[in-house]
């Protein structure tokens, strides 16, 4: 019997398939495109390789892409209905499990049976990165940081694939809030290997959560030949790094990127990370029609049936930046009709009930100029916004839009306590300042708010990121 890289024997598999296979897990952790010509290769080579089946039907079923994963459903489902499931090793047998309920659109029953997995098979780099992103797809943040956790004690350091663990800990570990060790992660997974786009992500997300924008820029600035090219990541870390030099109030540095690098997003996950930027501009008056215009240009297709709720708020925010109201209320209705309809074990019914429908009929109301009833839609459910996926990072669009519709709707105390959690979680950030000052306009405390105005610019100026410790 062959085993992989990492130990794990393998079924129905050439020792020409197995090394692709080992390629291709190899490109994955990377997050560069050569995984699928190597996962290609692998059943070009082996066409019986239950393992090198279940990599390509993760691969078109995690992109978050309708299309790609109606293709994945079809190959893989032609797959399992030509073999006998017996024969395969049991751990293969439990990936054909978790892939099939991601076939039918469970994630939270694929997410517990990779665990199953990884509990008995600690080593196996494929459970544990397909489990990683499911966990991010459901905004679980601590199974992100558990589930590799629970698996480092099998890994030694000097695993060729120990930083890639670490990187992806890292992330888990930033998004429960364990900022300074998350930290320490990271860096030391970068430092193992200084392409781990994941690390570097891991990094750049924990300064974000800090507030470290200069530490932020800094960090990317150093690196930018790792991480900006070679890999389908590199927009999203792009996208870090405009968060940070929208928080220095270099609008043109931004705009600059994005014309470089976000306005030509293909994926969906890069015309979300287009959305979210322009989104945030959006929030603070700044008028990009024409930007808006190609972006939401780009998003019927990708929305037409319900896949992803959390790839619904991106397209709505596009149709309302672009002024097309109509656009975003027809993917509503299309969305209520769904939910309208049982669809048992399905995760994104859930998500499209819960949050995604309250966030995107609110995303319509701020495009209608209605405030107040932007914050009746999202203030129930800004403390459970998680459960239709993203990051903290990504989701704070949706907190910032909350914010902003309290000012605007004169809703004091919402934007009281809004504020003030923001300022004492993050309080170098420079946009929380703006926002004090912005409430202490409303109240008509005109000292308070020219200070307020005086702190986000000094913390602007300055990067100064010590006051975040």
């Amino acid at each position: 019997m062959r085993q992989d890289q990492h130990g794990l024997e393998v079924s129905g598999a050439s020792a020409a398939g197995v090394r692709h296979y080992d390629r291709a897990i190899e490109e994955l952790l990377h997050f560069r495109a050569e995984v699928e010509a190597e996962s290609g290769a692998a059943l070009a080579e082996s066409p019986d390789f239950a393992m090198g089946h279940v990599l390509a039907a993760y691969l078109g079923l995690l992109t978050t892409e309708a299309e790609d994963a109606w293709a994945a459903r079809e190959r893989f489902g032609a797959y399992v209905r030509g073999i006998d499931q017996g024969a395969l090793l049991p751990r293969e047998r439990a990936h054909v499990a978790a892939v099939r309920a991601l076939l039918g659109g469970d994630f939270l029953t694929c997410g517990a049976l990779l665990a199953e997995i990884t509990a008995g098979h600690p080593r196996d780099a494929l459970a544990l990165a397909a489990g990683h992103q499911v966990d991010f797809f459901t905004g679980d943040a601590r199974m992100l940081r558990d589930r590799i956790g629970g698996a480092l004690s099998a890994w030694r350091e000097e695993d060729p694939h120990f930083g890639h663990v670490l990187g992806m800990y890292a992330f888990g570990l930033e998004e429960a809030g364990h900022y300074d060790r998350s930290e320490e992660v990271g860096l030391r997974a970068v430092e193992l290997n200084p392409r781990d786009v994941w690390g570097v992500h891991a990094v750049a997300h924990t300064y974000e959560m800090q507030g470290r924008f200069g530490d932020g820029l800094r960090y990317l600035d150093a690196r930018v030949a790792d991480w900006s090219t070679g890999t389908f990541f590199n927009v999203h870390t792009w996208w870090h790094y405009c968060l940070y030099a929208l928080e220095t109030g270099d609008l043109p540095r931004v705009l600059a990127i994005y014309d470089s690098v976000l306005a030509g997003g293909r994926s969906s996950m890069e015309l979300l990370d287009a959305a979210a930027l322009l989104w945030r501009l959006h929030l603070e008056g700044s008028d990009q029609h024409e930007r808006w215009q190609a972006l939401a240009e780009a998003w019927p297709a990708r929305v037409a049936e319900p896949f992803y709720a959390f790839n619904d708020m991106h397209a709505v925010m596009s149709y309302v930046g672009a002024g097309r109201i109509a656009e975003a209320e027809r993917l509503i209705a299309g969305r209520e009709a769904y939910v309208a309809r049982p669809h048992p074990g399905v995760t994104n019914h859930d998500m499209t009930l819960r949050v995604g429908l309250p966030v995107c009929r609110a995303l319509v109301a701020y495009g209608r100029e209605d405030y107040g009833t932007v914050v009746d839609l999202l203030h129930p459910i800004r403390h459970r916004v998680a459960e239709f996926g993203g990051s903290h990072a990504q989701r704070d669009a949706v907190q910032r839009t909350l914010l902003e519709s309290a000012l605007r709707a004169g809703r004091r105390e919402v934007a009281r306590v809004l504020v003030s959690e923001r300022i004492w979680v993050r309080p170098c950030s420079p946009y929380n300042w703006l926002k004090k000052a912005a409430l202490a306009d409303v109240v008509g405390d005109g000292a308070a708010a020219a200070l307020d105005r005086d702190r986000a610019g000094e913390l602007a100026r300055s990067g100064i990121v010590g006051a975040a410790r």
